[in-house]
């Protein structure tokens, strides 16, 4: 009976050390800092976090032109769900090695924009100028699809269940509450002209422009032909307005970005 004292203590030992390995074993997974990460549980909200700030919705919403040293660029996003989806130069530096500048920088800059989801994004190399331009007119876009989003989220929680969603959407067409809209650019046979309006309550209450000809014979007419354009717009309300005389180019450009504008709003 004496003899069987070491076997049972050499089973019991070996038992004890079996169930500490398993033990030991259990817990590491649950110790380990890089699991959650390796198996994706951080990394999503992080990749959208860029983009999860800049507004809810779908829509186009074009960036206010930025002059530069070569000409003028703007940018027009498309946003669904709140992310940029799409990224398009409406304006860019052209003519002479401005060309071949703009055809190499500008689709390098859209995929970026897209990429980011801000407009914190690396200037093309060769392409400083037009760079900081698409930087300057990205941002301004994206701060007014996230001011769209806001205006969105809080005409929808004014209403209550489905009336609420509809005043969420109506404020496009119908009009609730203030928009800052930005028409397209239009070519004219002088340059390009383009509107800026606030809407508020369904009506006109301002009308800028922010391009028109310029240089030469063009200064007169744009400052003698754009004060009584913004007039006309904010009083007829529609971009049915009269052309001024000595100024058709302007006028006729004047209508079809004011036109866009008021397309932008619903109206």
């Amino acid at each position: 009976m004496k003899k069987s004292h070491p076997v049972r203590r050499a089973v019991l030992a070996g038992a004890a050390t079996v169930s500490g390995i398993v033990l030991l074993l259990s817990l590491k997974p649950a110790s380990d800092p890089g699991s959650a990460s390796a198996a994706g549980g951080a990394v999503p909200p992080a990749a959208e976090a860029p983009q999860g700030g800049r507004g809810v919705g779908t829509g186009t919403v074009t960036g206010d032109a930025a002059d530069t040293q070569y000409g003028p660029v703007q940018v027009r996003l498309t946003v669904s769900g709140g992310k940029v989806t799409r990224a398009e130069a409406v304006q860019a530096p052209k003519g002479g090695q401005s060309d071949q500048v703009t055809a190499d920088a500008v689709p390098k800059l859209n995929q970026a924009a897209v990429t980011a989801g801000t407009a914190d994004i690396d200037a093309v190399s060769g392409a400083t100028y037009t760079s900081a331009g698409y930087q300057q007119s990205l941002q301004s876009a994206l701060d007014k699809a996230a001011a769209a989003g806001s205006a969105g989220e809080g005409s929808g929680g004014s209403g209550g269940g489905g009336s609420g969603e509809a005043a969420g959407e109506g404020s496009g067409g119908a009009g609730q509450g203030t928009q800052v809209l930005t028409g397209d650019v239009t070519q004219t046979q002088y340059g390009p002209v383009q509107v800026r309006v606030t809407v508020s309550g369904g009506k006109i209450t301002n009308a800028e422009t922010l391009q028109a000809p310029k240089g030469g014979r063009s200064d007169q007419v744009t400052a003698d032909a754009v004060p009584k354009l913004n007039q006309a717009a904010v009083t007829a309300g529609t971009a049915d307005i009269d052309a001024v005389s000595g100024a058709t180019y302007t006028s006729a450009g004047y209508q079809q970005s004011l036109q866009s504008a008021l397309d932008k709003a619903g109206g």
